[in-house]
């Protein structure tokens, strides 16, 4: 199998890249709405949907775990209720939920359970992608593969997907898939940008090669690549290091990163673009990669990064980039 394919629509005055997801066509950045309940309230979350619509993005990614007592998803629901069928929804179980030993992992049960949680919140009678969040070691992917299987084709579900699994599973997943005539795996998705690049080594080469879409998440590196930390200087109040990450820790972070993130930021401004814009169009312009999934907590996020997919690197572009962030 090729890869998945990318290709172009018009939308308003700029064109808009796409990507294929298994049967479905997806801009190729998506929205991480894992900020949905946490950073940003019911009306936080509609103006972040609408700005995205507005920007040709219609790839929603979110989780049954994210927000308190799922509230991601339910804002997500309720902001495209008038939209449904524009939009790309993907959303994830395996996770445990809250204080709930019951909770979690990828048996059939759970599956069963918690896909009809998530419809119930999304105001949805289908999920575009439904994603195992984790590995669950505990179950066996006959279990798991059959009761997805038959969420397809109860028409609950159009495609599935997995999330943070090594290529050696995955591999194992499609070929069990194939064995059984049980519905593959369309979409694969784990941490991949200019300053960890780990993907490349397995994982991606055997989701292109299976023709599968690899959906990166953490594009900007945590915020490393949005271009607002400085080597001896400590994050600034408003960035996720500041709110998550351990002083001393995101020090040592912010100085480890900062040299290569620097030389990324001059070839980006000699071609009159932004490191964040880099990072964006340097995966969006990745055969078989995408939707780049980007968590935003503003309106004028989604619309930057909207943006940088409009810049379309080449082959070789591509290759200095990695260079220029692993040296």
């Amino acid at each position: 199998m090729t890869p998945a394919g990318h290709g172009r629509v018009e939308q308003g005055d700029h064109q808009v890249r796409r990507v294929t997801v298994g049967t479905l066509n997806a801009s190729v950045v998506g929205l991480g709405c894992n900020q949905f309940g946490a950073t940003c309230d019911a009306g936080e979350a509609a103006a972040i949907v609408g700005a995205a619509l507005d920007s040709g993005i219609d790839f929603f990614d979110v989780a049954d775990e994210y927000g308190p007592d799922g509230l991601a998803e339910e804002y997500l629901g309720r902001a495209v209720a008038g939209h449904r069928a524009e939009v790309t929804i993907a959303t994830k179980f395996s996770s445990r939920l809250g204080n709930d030993p019951a909770s979690g992992g990828a048996s059939r049960k759970w599956v069963e359970s918690a896909v009809e949680a998530s419809l119930r919140r999304l105001g949805t009678d289908y999920i575009d992608v439904y994603q195992q969040h984790f590995p669950d070691p505990t179950v066996g992917q006959e279990e798991t593969l059959a009761a997805l299987h038959d969420l397809v084709t109860a028409g609950k579900v159009r495609e599935i997907g997995v999330c943070n699994m090594a290529a050696a599973d995955v591999q194992a997943r499609l070929r069990h898939a194939a064995a059984t005539g049980y519905r593959p795996v369309a979409s694969v998705q784990d941490r991949y940008n200019l300053l960890r690049q780990e993907a490349a080594d397995e994982l991606l080469p055997a989701v292109r090669a299976a023709g599968v879409a690899f959906i990166p998440y953490f594009p900007l590196a945590s915020g490393m690549l949005g271009g607002r930390y400085r080597k001896g200087r400590p994050p600034p109040r408003d960035t996720r290091f500041h709110r998550h990450v351990e002083p001393g820790q995101a020090q040592h972070m912010i100085d480890r990163d900062a040299d290569r993130v620097a030389r990324l930021q001059r070839w980006a401004q000699e071609h009159r673009h932004s490191v964040a814009d880099l990072a964006i169009a340097w995966l969006a312009s990745q055969p078989g990669v995408g939707p780049v999934i980007a968590g935003v907590s503003t309106s004028e996020q989604v619309r930057a990064n909207a943006r940088a997919a409009e810049w379309e690197l080449t082959a070789a572009d591509v290759e200095l980039a990695a260079s220029l962030a692993r040296n």
